[in-house]
């Protein structure tokens, strides 16, 4: 709570930041409230965060989530606070986007038939300081139908970022600027907004899938799923051209090889007769 509003001020931003020993779940000091715009890191997997007085809790809209992870309790409280026009961005562990365990997977199954997922997107492993674990993006609204947006019900779009980033050292990875604006113009395209461009699958990358689609792949949100493999460059070379020069290079390290065997056999008999004598 202090770092928070540490960080906040160095920021120059005003908050109203809530603390109570008991949680969120226990107690929402934020109870009434709808918000236009919601961003979350919530712990990731957290197992002791149930108690016998959420049974019958309003905000489980899409199921009662399991008692030994949190994941589907955070998604739906944070839908429980949005406003009608309302979205959300959330990290949550990979797991999530495929977990069957328990009541995960129905709980998703309604989330996606309810149409309140809008955008997944598999993030890069190793971005965080504290763990390895691999992350990914929920994008939740509670309506796709909005003034300036592109009517996109039915549809959910999924980005694959695994393979963007750099190291920055042997134990974390960073996005770089151009990471960020490709992942953030693809889905401001893909939502129709103003200037900002036209949207296209690309192949590897990104897909907007029909929620039949989904359902065909067993309400599994893993982008990897749907994006398909990445278009390999044509190659202008022609097949007999490109077998002709491996030949030769192979041929060339074949009698390199040679030259090295007897190089290190005559090396070896003057040691031997150096020994002997």
């Amino acid at each position: 709570w202090r770092l928070a509003r540490m960080n906040l001020a160095v920021r120059g931003i005003g908050a109203d930041i809530r603390w109570n020993n008991e949680g969120s779940f226990l107690r929402d000091e934020l109870k009434d409230l709808r918000f236009d715009y919601i961003l979350a890191n919530p712990p990731f997997n957290i197992s002791d965060w149930w108690n016998a007085s959420l049974e019958e809790d309003p905000r489980w809209q899409y199921g009662k989530p399991p008692a030994g992870n949190a994941n589907y309790a955070w998604l739906q409280h944070i839908l429980w606070h949005l406003a009608p026009d309302g979205t959300a961005g959330v990290v949550l562990a990979n797991g999530s986007m495929s977990s069957n365990q328990n009541s995960e997977g129905e709980i998703r199954r309604r989330m996606v038939e309810a149409d309140v997922v809008d955008c997944m997107v598999a993030l890069p492993g190793q971005l965080f300081y504290s763990t390895q674990i691999p992350a990914c993006l929920w994008f939740l609204t509670r309506t796709k139908k909005q003034k300036g947006w592109r009517d996109r019900r039915g549809e959910i779009l999924f980005i694959d970022a695994r393979k963007l980033g750099k190291l920055v050292d042997r134990t974390r990875r960073e996005l770089t600027d151009e990471d960020v604006t490709r992942i953030a113009n693809t889905y401001h395209a893909w939502r129709g907004e103003k200037g900002a461009g036209t949207y296209e699958d690309s192949p590897g990358f990104c897909k907007s899938a029909t929620l039949d689609e989904v359902e065909q792949n067993g309400f599994v949100l893993t982008p990897g799923r749907y994006v398909g493999a990445e278009e390999a460059e044509e190659d202008s070379v022609p097949f007999t051209e490109r077998f002709a020069a491996l030949e030769k290079t192979l041929k060339e390290q074949f009698a390199q090889g040679e030259e090295l065997n007897a190089k290190i056999t005559a090396s070896l008999k003057l040691i031997v007769q150096k020994e002997s004598t």
